[in-house]
């Protein structure tokens, strides 16, 4: 078949109708491409639409998603990826039509045996390998065609068909024995490891593919002498050339690492070529760029040429990319999923010398990971934190007992590295975004979809560098993801995208208007004491407003002055210390001054604007202004002008008075509190009182003091307080606070409205 289709691909005057099942994967875009650029008619289905679809479209693939028995009914020949299942509607309709159908390397293979064939294989490697080799070639002015495994920048695509070439490099995949399916003219071999145990059964079945791809090699073998069983397999071969640090035909001296490059002096046997500079990092590398130089020595290119192509290498997407640099922060990309790539890629990131590397691993398959566990121990160890996703199953059955746990059991029996086990991926960048420090690298490993965490922590630290950038030493602290659950009194709510803390008044006010100019969603956040945030976050920007200017309290005469971050607990105790009365009431209320003037908070028959004289705050086209307490209405747990803008201090006025009278008022608002309000974790009132009754009084009446969802509970000591009883999510409040709301209405024909504010996401969307 393949034989049969290769000569069919030649005929040029009567192009072959080809559909591609599984079109958006690297693979099978890769081949959409050749086939497309050897001018054959092309149509291709996948499940979704990507980028890759979008860009073979523009190629003149047709297109379709999803898969369906009308896409494949014209075809001659049906090519299917190794994620497609046996009952896949299109492959059963080929079937049933008796059309052809082919796997992917078939496909590849017939491709291949149009061209002399330059096939680069081994365990790891093969992507960056394959691509040095395609862009040597091409550099030094040959006609080349390439097929390699990601997108290569310097290549321009992952595959090219040039109608000119005499030759195809090809990356080949030896992950299902099709590596034997292969006749190339030359064979790179990287190395041989017990690998994809989950298609062989041992080691000796993969060096036989090996053996028998070298059997089929017309021309020319070249190895690395540094593998051993590469090194075992090969050496006996005729003519074969092999490359390393020593006793080799090509080897490198004098290997140098600086800030972005590596440099080393190339020999073919005693004879000194010269110095190559390598635009890509890791001593790895080093011996993947031998095999490219290796190779085109023997087909005869100058190694000035070979040395100047080398140094514009560019690398790989997902090998070892960068995603994101600044004087604070790096983070990098790797595919790597087996225990050898990873102690690599690890060795190469510590080159760079960060302060820390923190690492973000999803296993890759659940027989790897149970196989290569005590591995994956020992070459994390080279991170300083380690974070372990759940396994990305690749198409695998989970195996009972193997998940990420399974290889953060194994980093603590080797070592003492920190590693974290964070099951979701969803939410993984915010617990490692939330956990960076300037000077660390941080870097995503594995060949799932692990790259898309790092990515969403670049996309939003530009963002957070900008604003970093605006302010100077001290004025501005600012980070990522900042967990809502503890800067809440509740103790619940997922994280917030960026959180701000401004030192100054003017810091804050420049801080609102950069987020706004950016179209940023702005929350100004106090203690959280009467605020519920749902699990899903809070999108935008929260500003704390807690230290410096905001949580200074200053005392002259009769008028207190407070800024928008100071608890009232302090504005009750400064008062005190001065022998200013009237402030005892604050004693039992958990929040700030901020919290308090939007909500027009009270107890014991007080209410914060009794004793307002003047609010500072910044309105809304950015400006700081004051206003009297005359010009400013205020009722009832509600004050319209503080909706939009943001409280930055308050002057109080209070009454001289004596010492004792002050610290019995305390001690009444402080018993008054204990009395009637739970210890426990909560947020309050959470329902306004009806005008009938209490809403705590109507709790109580009917009998629902107790009632629990999950670790959310109405509090025994005050019916209209929810308490966390331990590790309580968002979700678990609000269903509470539903419940309670029906229960009244149908009982009482009663409306609860909530005092509480709920604010955010109800599931992650950033």
């Amino acid at each position: 078949m393949i034989d049969e289709i290769s000569q069919r691909l030649l005929d040029r005057t009567r192009p072959m109708r080809i559909h591609l099942l599984g079109v958006a994967g690297s693979g099978m875009s890769g081949l959409a491409t050749l086939l497309l650029e050897m001018g054959h008619r092309v149509s291709g289905s996948d499940r979704v639409t990507s980028r890759e679809t979008e860009r073979l479209q523009l190629l003149s693939l047709a297109f379709s998603s999803p898969h369906s028995a009308e896409a494949v009914s014209d075809a001659e020949v049906v090519v299917y990826s190794s994620a497609i299942k046996p009952d896949n509607v299109a492959l059963v309709a080929a079937d049933r039509e008796g059309i052809p159908s082919v796997r992917r390397a078939e496909c590849l293979a017939a491709i291949l045996h149009t061209r002399k064939g330059v096939v680069v294989s081994g365990t790891h490697g093969k992507t960056t390998s394959s691509a040095m080799c395609a862009h040597v070639l091409k550099k030094s002015g040959r006609a080349i065609s390439h097929y390699v495994g990601a997108e290569i920048p310097v290549l321009g695509a992952n595959a090219h068909w040039d109608e000119e070439s005499d030759y195809l490099v090809a990356e080949g995949d030896e992950s299902d024995g099709t590596l034997a399916l292969y006749r190339p003219s030359h064979a790179i071999v990287l190395n041989i490891e017990a690998e994809h145990l989950d298609f062989y059964n041992s080691l000796e079945e993969i060096v036989e593919v090996f053996r028998t791809l070298l059997e089929q090699t017309s021309e020319k073998i070249i190895y690395c002498a540094e593998d051993v069983t590469a090194r075992e397999l090969c050496s006996g071969c005729e003519g074969a050339l092999s490359y390393g640090w020593d006793d080799a035909d090509f080897t490198a001296s004098d290997v140098t690492e600086g800030r972005g490059v590596i440099s080393f002096t190339v020999w073919r046997r005693s004879e000194k070529l010269g110095r190559v500079e390598l635009g890509i990092l890791g001593r790895h590398n080093v011996l993947n760029a031998l095999a490219a130089i290796a190779l085109a020595d023997d087909l005869g290119v100058d190694f000035s040429l070979v040395a100047r192509s080398l140094a514009s290498f560019a690398g790989a997407k997902r090998r070892f990319e960068s995603v994101y640099l600044s004087s604070r922060f790096r983070i990098i990309d790797d595919y790597g999923h087996h225990p050898t790539e990873i102690e690599a890629t690890l060795q190469t990131a510590r080159s760079l010398k960060p302060e820390r590397i923190v690492a973000l691993f999803q296993p890759h398959r659940y027989s790897r990971t149970q196989r290569l566990a005590e591995e994956f121990g020992v070459v994390l160890q080279e991170a300083d934190i380690v974070f372990v996703t759940d396994v990305y199953p690749a198409s695998e059955a989970p195996i009972e007992g193997v998940s990420g746990r399974t290889i953060v059991e194994a980093v603590e029996r080797h070592g003492n590295t920190r590693c974290v086990y964070h099951q979701d991926l969803t939410t993984a960048h915010h617990v490692v975004g939330n956990l960076l420090q300037p000077g660390d690298l941080l870097i995503t490993l594995g060949a799932g979809n692990v790259h898309e965490a790092g990515r969403k922590i670049a996309d939003d630290l530009v963002l957070l560098e900008a604003l970093r950038s605006e302010f100077g030493e001290g004025e501005l602290e600012a980070r990522l993801y900042e967990a809502m659950r503890r800067h809440t009194t509740m103790l619940v709510g997922g994280p917030a995208q960026f959180w701000v803390e401004p030192r100054t008044f003017p810091a804050f006010g420049r801080a609102v208007v950069f987020f706004k100019e950016r179209g940023v969603p702005v929350r100004v956040m106090g203690r959280g004491s009467n605020l519920l945030v749902r699990d899903g976050g809070i999108r935008g920007a929260v500003i704390h407003p807690a230290k410096g200017e905001f949580g200074e309290v200053t005392v002259e005469a009769e008028l207190l002055t407070a800024g928008a971050g100071a608890r009232l607990k302090k504005v009750a105790s400064v008062a005190e210390a001065a022998g200013l009365g009237g402030f005892a009431w604050m004693e039992g209320i958990p929040g700030n001054v901020g919290g308090g003037l939007r909500m027009n908070a009270g107890a014991m028959g007080l209410e914060t604007f009794d004793q307002v004289v003047s609010v500072m705050f910044l309105d809304e086209d950015g400006e700081i202004r004051t206003r009297s307490r005359a010009e400013i209405e205020a009722f009832y747990r509600n004050v319209p002008k503080l909706h939009r803008n943001y409280a930055l201090q308050v002057i109080f006025r209070g009454t001289p008075a004596g010492m004792e009278e002050i610290r019995e008022e305390m001690l009444e608002s402080r018993n008054h509190r204990r009395s009637t309000q739970p210890v426990a974790a909560s947020a309050g009132c959470i329902f306004k009182n009806p005008d009938s009754i209490g809403a705590g009084q109507l709790i109580d009446e009917l009998g629902l003091k107790g009632k629990r969802v999950g670790k959310a509970e109405v509090s025994a000591e005050h019916g209209n307080f929810i308490v966390n009883r331990g590790k309580a999510e968002a979700s678990d409040v609000l269903r509470l606070i539903d419940e309670l709301k029906a229960e009244v209405k149908e009982k009482r024909g009663i409306d609860l409205e909530t005092e509480v504010q709920i604010l955010g996401e109800d599931q992650v969307s950033f």
